[in-house]
């Protein structure tokens, strides 16, 4: 895999010292590293400038720093701080690659940086690598000695000790030996102050036998310079840093070694924070969620302190020793067993006495650290007091915050109690509130007196205003639910009282509904307003607030009655058409009507229409205001008198145009609107459309009833058939043969007629008739030609002998039946008659 793509690199630090913070949280994300936790590393690296660093750090954690190109002269590559991750190691680790030191690009006298950058990384790092040559080893630059010992010196100061790991690499190593190197190591031992300073001469000494360890000698000249406070005095090295040295080969001269070696070295770094690994002491480690704001805090510190310059010697002493003594007796107040059980025992409730046992306390802790201190700069020591104290105050001031807070919170649930008491005892709300309130707010002041540390000026009116706030609140809540529970509960009457009747009211339709309506809504609305203000009378509301709910109730009970309307308005096409089908098929007795002919259809229709269309105008507007309107008559007018029956007057007001021809209606406001004009005109065109079947059945029912009971053709066709018949009737009874003939063939039309239904065909038409029985002519025509031969082939043997005046009474009932047949129009019987009938005749 490519380098580039398995690791991701920012600058963190520019040259000028200026902190890439968006760069830095856009690295944190890309990597997620806030889901570390504190599994995550960091290691640095520092040392002279083109000493190959980034060299390194590349070929040992497979980053992708930018590397000195040495064909192009030797010059500063890496400017700032840079930051990395490592590839392919586990846990995270980050690679910091800091800017060279001794450059010539600052100069001697710019070091300032060198020196905070230096220092930023052991603050910030878990393991720093200090790359140097090793033929600079006893060299007072090229070491980095100068470098080391003022980051030391400063790191005292400004940051609570850290065991750090360092590893000196000791970079193209030689042959030269040992011996050769120890005078140079003896040499800079002489320059301690005193050799009581390195107690550990013969441990020193053993160290020397190995290979290059002779660093650590020099690492440990530096801190035994450094000054440091008493307690830190004998501290030794190993207290605040692991040291190691490791030698690599040259990598220009001895690559493929170098690599080997590199490659050994980053072994170590995997799992780096266990036990007894590099980073094994996690001691104080920021989790990775705050390393961005930790990184940036530190920086900011490290340049506010940019000069390093150490105080006064004077001020430096009482400094110290004054912040030992503070620290000192600071430590013995929190180890004290009385502030312990007073902490202890605020966790769990209120602590009597509190005020005046922590108040004991801390004045001798106080007076403690003046009688050690009277020595000391005045400055220093007030000021150092000032800082005890407030840390004192600080360390005591959550107990003193819960002890308020237990007093508050024991004091608003008393309060509770005694409120809800009076409730429950028929106490009226307001006077109930009043008292509690009074009694329980001195009760509150009286604990918190007892409570007050006499060091601290700690205010307790903010505590006092948030009780306050709270009783006001639960009084405000409780008065909320009340007045809700007491207006949901009229409410809920209001709906019960009008819904119903509302609703039977608008199934009436007529002129005495909103009438109605309007008194329902009165009586209902003034019982629900009396009720409510007997129910609210204890709580003394104002008369403006009284008015407004007492408005909101009478507004909610019209709004009901409205919503209701509005409800039932958006099903008036159904309710249309309900009321039609209503009075169109049932008469005044609600019995089913039946179509004899003898109904006046048209009336019928007129009536019905018009009902319903009374609903239409009863269900178009709210009418809660008692005020006049001309729906009903402009939805007559105009929907349902017919121009040739208008009047004179009637025909002037349609001229004038379409009155429907609008959104709004004339006098009627469009809040209460419910149906428009055009909507009207709408309804009634689907309604017609609708119901325009219905009064076509009956229309043709009737007009089957009429056909049904006139069989008889006109007088003056009976009187032409027997005039011109006559002859034709002579001739029939001078020949009976043909009367018979034609009375077969009357028999033989009949049966067809019967078969093909052709009154029923011609129910629904002449044309559906004509051509449903030119679709069944044919099949019936064969039907009854296959019945008359299966009837003809039956054999004679098995008919018993027959008598012909048998035969011709078989024949006089058939024609009986058959004539019955036809007068009741029954198409069952008369086939199987005919077929019989035609059996016998051949027989005959």
């Amino acid at each position: 895999m490519d380098k580039a793509s398995e690791c991701c690199t920012t600058q963190l630090i520019d040259g000028d010292g200026n902190f890439n913070v968006s760069g830095l949280e856009n690295f944190i994300n890309e990597v997620r590293l806030k889901e570390c936790g504190l599994s995550y590393a960091v290691v640095s690296i520092m040392g002279p400038q083109s000493s190959g660093k980034s060299t390194l750090l590349n070929h040992l954690f497979r980053t992708n720093f930018r590397e000195m190109d040495a064909y192009r002269g030797r010059s500063q590559t890496t400017k700032g701080v840079w930051l990395a991750i490592a590839a392919g190691i586990e846990p995270l680790t980050l690679v910091m690659d800091l800017e060279g030191t001794d450059g010539r690009e600052r100069g001697e006298d710019d070091t300032a940086f060198e020196k905070q950058s230096a220092l930023f990384a052991l603050a910030v790092s878990d393991i720093v690598l200090i790359n140097m040559w090793c033929h600079d080893i006893g060299r007072e630059q090229a070491a980095n000695k100068p470098l080391l010992k003022t980051v030391f010196q400063v790191m005292m100061r400004l940051f609570s000790p850290r065991k750090t790991t360092l590893i000196f690499v000791i970079r193209d190593k030689t042959r030269t030996p040992l011996e050769a190197l120890e005078p140079v190591l003896r040499e800079d031992i002489q320059k301690v102050q005193t050799l009581e300073h390195f107690p550990c001469i013969a441990y020193l000494r053993l160290m020397m036998l190995c290979s290059f360890n002779m660093h650590l000698f020099l690492l440990l000249q530096i801190w035994d310079n450094v000054p440091k406070p008493p307690a830190h005095k004998e501290t030794p090295l190993s207290e605040f840093f692991n040291v190691e040295v490791v030698a690599l080969s040259s990598y220009e001269e001895k690559e493929e070694q170098f690599k080997e070696q590199v490659a050994s070295l980053r072994e170590r770094f995997f799992h780096s924070i266990a036990p007894g690994g590099l980073a094994g002491d996690r001691r104080g480690v920021v989790p990775a969620s705050g390393f961005s704001f930790s990184a940036q805090q530190i920086w900011k510190v490290i340049k506010e302190n940019k000069d390093l310059d150490l105080p006064a010697h004077k001020v430096m002493v009482a400094t110290v020793r004054c912040e030992e003594i503070a620290d000192e007796k600071f430590s013995s107040f929190t180890a004290n067993e009385e502030w312990h059980q007073i902490e202890e025992a605020v966790q769990s409730g209120l602590v009597p006495g509190f005020g005046r046992k922590l108040s004991a306390i801390l004045n001798s802790c106080l007076a403690g650290y003046e009688s050690e201190a009277i020595y000391f700069d005045e400055r220093v020591r007030t000021s150092k007091r000032k800082h005890l104290e407030e840390k004192l105050l600080q360390l005591v001031q959550p107990a003193f915050q819960l002890v308020l807070g237990h007093i508050r919170s024991g004091t608003v649930e008393h309060f509770k109690q005694a409120f809800d008491k009076a409730l429950n005892a028929g106490e009226a709300f307001s006077s109930a509130a009043r008292d509690c309130t009074r009694l329980y707010m001195v009760r509150f002041d009286e604990k918190c007196t007892d409570a007050v540390v006499e060091q601290a000026n700690w205010d307790t009116s903010k505590v006092r205003e948030k009780l306050k706030r709270d009783i006001e609140a639960h009084i405000a809540a409780v008065r909320e639910a009340k007045l809700s529970e007491v207006t949901k509960t009229f409410e809920m009457k209001i709906n019960e009282a009008l819904s119903g009747p509302v609703e039977a009211l608008l199934d009436e339709a007529n002129d005495e509904t909103w009438p109605a309506i309007r008194k329902l809504l009165q009586r209902e609305t003034e019982s629900a307003v009396s009720g409510f203000s007997s129910a609210v009378s204890g709580f003394e509301l104002g008369e403006e607030t009284m008015e407004k709910m007492i408005s909101h109730l009478r507004d909610y009970a019209r709004g009901a009655v409205e919503a209701k309307v509005k409800h039932e308005a958006g099903k008036v096409l159904s309710r249309m058409k309900d009321r039609f089908e209503t009075l169109f098929n049932r008469d005044a007795d609600s019995m089913p009507r039946v179509w004899t002919g003898k109904e006046d259809i048209r009336a019928i229709t007129k009536t019905a229409r018009s009902a319903s269309l009374k609903l239409l105008s009863v269900m178009a507007a709210v009418r809660l205001d008692n005020e006049v309107d001309n729906i009903e008559k402009s939805l007559s007018l105009a929907l349902l008198d017919s121009k040739s029956g208008s009047t004179v007057t009637d025909r002037s007001i349609i001229s004038q145009g379409d009155p429907l021809a609008s959104s709004t209606w004339e006098e009627v406001p469009p809040s209460k609107t419910l149906i428009t004009p055009v909507q009207c005109k709408n309804l009634w065109r689907q309604f017609k459309a609708e119901t325009e079947y219905s009064v076509a059945q009956a229309m043709a029912a009737q007009e089957a009833a009429r056909r049904s009971n006139n069989w008889l053709p006109p007088p003056w066709a009976i009187v032409a058939m027997v005039v011109l018949g006559f002859n034709e009737f002579m001739t029939l009874l001078r020949n009976p043969l043909y009367l018979g003939v034609i009375f077969v063939g009357y028999l033989i039309i009949k049966a067809v007629w019967v078969q093909l239904d052709v009154s029923g065909e011609f129910r629904h038409g002449a044309l559906p008739g004509i051509l449903s029985l030119s679709n069944k002519f044919l099949p019936t025509i064969m039907n009854l030609l296959k019945k008359l031969a299966e009837a003809g082939q039956v054999p004679q043997t098995n008919d018993p002998p027959r008598n012909p005046a048998p035969g011709s009474k078989s024949f006089a009932s058939r024609v009986g039946t058959s004539s019955s047949v036809s007068s009741t129009g029954s198409s069952a019987v008369f086939p199987e008659d005919a077929t019989e009938y035609s059996s016998t005749s051949k027989e005959d």
